[in-house]
């Protein structure tokens, strides 16, 4: 260590006129960045020594430091303003989402920025100059960690919301039960008496729906004379006319129920049944997921899984706040509801 006074020190690491950082200032005591921080934040007592600590303060003072108070109010929660990214704002459960994010943020003085991610499930951009100096951290639903690179190295915390809880990078993650909601509707289709099963998948490829398949498939396992097959479709009514026309006028046995990945599709299934001149339920179940207002729009009305949306958004902010306070968050699966209908009925007859 340089036993020179500070203003020698900076003389010999030159900043060439520009304003101070806490690395100039660590530089000129010889110490870490960290320890820099300790000091001037008032945190040093029991971890530097009195010694350091003066050198602290006399390098930050020689240098003429003063702190960026921006980037120290985002380490302190105090810009009080969170980020929500979803895949899109069309879709009504993410409205929900960010109704619940935002009442629990309004109870804590917070804000709550709403941003739809510009390519769907990523990546998503940052929409601002510096996310850093606008934001306190970071909710992101139904998306892939790695779609959020810009935010990564930022220093926000993120928490993601039913995503894959094995993604690196996220402070908390909050889910709901989606597996238990797959293993509801087939036990539902299997009571009934439901063995040839048409899943209408999401073409989307997201954890979400990666689980649903796989919880299908599973609970499937165990009933020797189920036959299950898979038709992909767009997330639009349209497209998933159109999947399931294709997939119930082909060579193979007709279909006795449809299990939908969303109600969006469902309500596709339930038009493409109609238009082939087959009648739901007594020809085809149908079933959906989420239930999103348009499940009792449609007749006959869906038989879906119940998705809590504003709890998500709820337990995202809470979540968030947590990690902020230096608590833990809130742990474990957010359960889902099946709400049978009317358009499940028992399997027809041979």
């Amino acid at each position: 260590m340089s036993h020179g006074s500070p203003g020698d020190g900076l003389r010999a690491a030159g900043t060439g006129g520009a304003r101070p950082t806490s690395r100039d200032v660590a530089r000129v005591a010889g110490v870490s960045q960290a320890t820099v921080s300790l000091v001037l934040g008032d945190k040093w007592r029991g971890r530097v020594s009195q010694r350091t600590a003066g050198l602290v303060r006399d390098a930050a003072r020689d240098l003429g430091y003063r702190p960026n108070l921006a980037a120290r109010n985002l380490r302190l929660g105090r810009t009080r303003t969170a980020l929500l990214i979803v895949p899109a704002l069309t879709n009504e459960f993410f409205a929900r989402v960010y109704t619940g994010a935002a009442t629990v943020a309004a109870e804590h003085g917070f804000g709550v920025v709403l941003y739809p991610s510009p390519e769907g499930v990523g990546p998503a951009k940052d929409p601002f100059a510096s996310a850093r100096a606008a934001l306190d951290g970071v909710i992101a639903s139904s998306m892939a960690a790695q779609a959020l690179t810009a935010f990564h190295g930022t220093d926000l915390p993120l928490v993601m919301l039913d995503s894959d809880p094995a993604d690196p990078g996220a402070a908390a993650h909050v889910n709901l039960d989606i597996a238990d909601g797959m293993r509801q509707v087939t036990d539902h289709l299997l009571a009934l008496g439901h063995r040839r099963l048409l899943h209408l998948a999401s073409a989307v490829t997201s954890w979400t729906f990666d689980v649903r398949a796989r919880a299908l498939a599973t609970a499937l396992q165990a009933v020797p004379d189920a036959a299950l097959r898979t038709s992909h479709a767009p997330l639009d009514v349209d497209g998933a006319r159109e999947a399931t026309e294709a997939a119930l006028t082909g060579p193979v046995p007709r279909p006795t129920a449809i299990i939908c990945d969303d109600d969006i599709l469902a309500a596709g299934a339930c038009k493409a049944v109609r238009r082939l001149g087959l009648r739901v339920p007594e020809d085809i179940s149908v079933t959906g997921f989420d239930d999103l207002a348009l499940a009792t729009a449609v007749e006959p009305e869906l038989t879906t899984v119940r998705l809590p949306a504003e709890q998500v958004g709820e337990r995202g902010m809470a979540a968030l706040l947590a990690v902020l306070g230096g608590r833990a968050p809130e742990e474990g699966g957010i359960p889902v509801e099946l709400v049978a209908r009317g358009s499940s009925a028992p399997a027809p007859s041979a």
